[in-house]
């Protein structure tokens, strides 16, 4: 019996780290192959070349396409996406796959979603039904969705609204978040340790910052990066930033970012790229996560780290408690990070459940993968929840 062939589409570095426990679920199952296809950011060397952090991680890569990205701006994005439809496409007609798995919601994965669809084959999405009303992303996601013939969503939320989209109930899977897989494998690991890592003191205070645009208001992205380092500043406090992502607009941001470690070179650090596992040390070591990332909302409730959330880049997602959102004004960002320091705040934060549950995703969606109907994956009836 020939194994059900699965390609999985990864365009950054920003989905690859959630996909990582599918890919390897995958790859361990006997009547599966993996067809692992990179493209995108990751073949960007000014983001880090992070196709060579899926090599390492033992995977080989079927496919690398490039998007030729330009500048960051709004057109050059928008043509990137085209080329990436016709990159992709060229590559999913000669691997041949029975289904193609994406993630989220870049534009990276609409060009991968809209060449599986041109192409007949059925498409499996990851995290959809979720709200994200700051950035493009949003329109994106659901655009997605309604080319995906399987869905795999994190919360039952989430799963309501992709019914609500006229997706049929029996394609959709509430599987919880498959990031939250790697915390499993985190064990347990020192300040110390950490700090050689990340090459940071660690003797103090520290914090996790991860800031990227909102793309439905780029022109705001570096006021509200000044206002977020003007805020930074007023705390004695060790900082590790990540490299902002290739969205429009990402250009006048890393350059704000780029000043505020310039001027205290041996307490700040940009990391282009850390990878998942150093990634979350970090973050299960940080004070506060500060920034406008989605691993605020996922990853540090889930290891009981307060999170400053600033602006409207997650406006929507659901939220633990130890989310703390406020305004992209340094006043207002410097009293949530005082608000997250506190210790009956942090007291709250442990003892809030996280919004998107534990471990396990990948498992519940490499099942869904095994056994999926290929033969009505072909079709997709639309559900009117008009009169049900």
């Amino acid at each position: 019996m020939s194994r059900r062939r699965i390609a999985i589409v990864t365009g950054s570095r920003a989905d690859y780290g959630h996909l990582v426990p599918v890919m390897r679920g995958v790859a361990a199952a006997p009547n599966l192959a993996l067809l692992v296809v990179v493209c995108g950011q990751h073949l960007e060397p000014r983001f880090g070349d992070t196709w060579r952090a899926v090599e390492s991680d033992g995977f080989a890569i079927a496919a690398k396409i490039s998007y030729e990205l330009g500048s960051d701006s709004a057109a050059d994005i928008a043509r990137a996406v085209g080329r990436g439809v016709t990159g992709v496409a060229t590559a999913l007609a000669e691997l041949r796959p029975d289904i193609v798995v994406v993630l989220g919601d870049r534009y990276e994965i609409l060009a991968a979603a809209t060449a599986s669809l041109m192409l007949g084959i059925p498409l499996a999405h990851i995290h959809g039904g979720e709200l994200t009303e700051g950035v493009l992303d949003d329109s994106i996601r659901h655009a997605v969705t309604k080319m995906s013939a399987l869905h795999f969503v994190a919360a039952e939320p989430y799963a309501a609204r992709v019914r609500q989209l006229g997706e049929p109930p029996s394609r959709v899977h509430v599987v919880g978040t498959p990031g939250l897989d790697h915390l499993a494998g985190l064990g347990d690991v020192s300040r110390a340790e950490v700090a050689r890592d990340i090459g940071l003191a660690l003797d103090g205070r520290f914090f996790l910052v991860t800031f990227h645009p909102e793309t439905l208001a780029v022109d705001r992205g570096r006021v509200a990066a000044e206002a977020m380092t003007a805020a930074l500043s007023r705390f004695d406090a060790d900082v590790l930033i990540t490299g902002v992502n290739s969205d429009a607009g990402n250009a006048a941001i890393a350059r704000v970012l780029t000043d505020f470690v310039a001027g205290s070179p041996a307490r700040r650090k940009i990391a282009t790229s850390l990878g998942q596992t150093r990634y979350l040390r970090a973050l299960k070591m940080a004070e506060a996560v500060i920034g406008n990332s989605s691993s605020g909302m996922i990853e540090a409730p889930a290891l009981k780290v307060p999170t400053v959330n600033i602006g409207d880049r997650q406006k929507g997602r659901l939220r633990a408690a130890s989310v703390i959102d406020c305004l992209p004004r340094p006043a207002d960002i410097e009293a949530a990070i005082l608000k997250a320091l506190s210790a009956e705040f942090r007291a709250a934060a442990k003892a809030s459940p996280p919004p998107y549950g534990g471990t396990g995703a990948a498992s519940r969606i490499v099942d869904v993968l095994k056994t999926a109907d290929l033969a009505q994956l072909s079709r997709k009836p639309f559900h009117d929840i008009i009169g049900h």
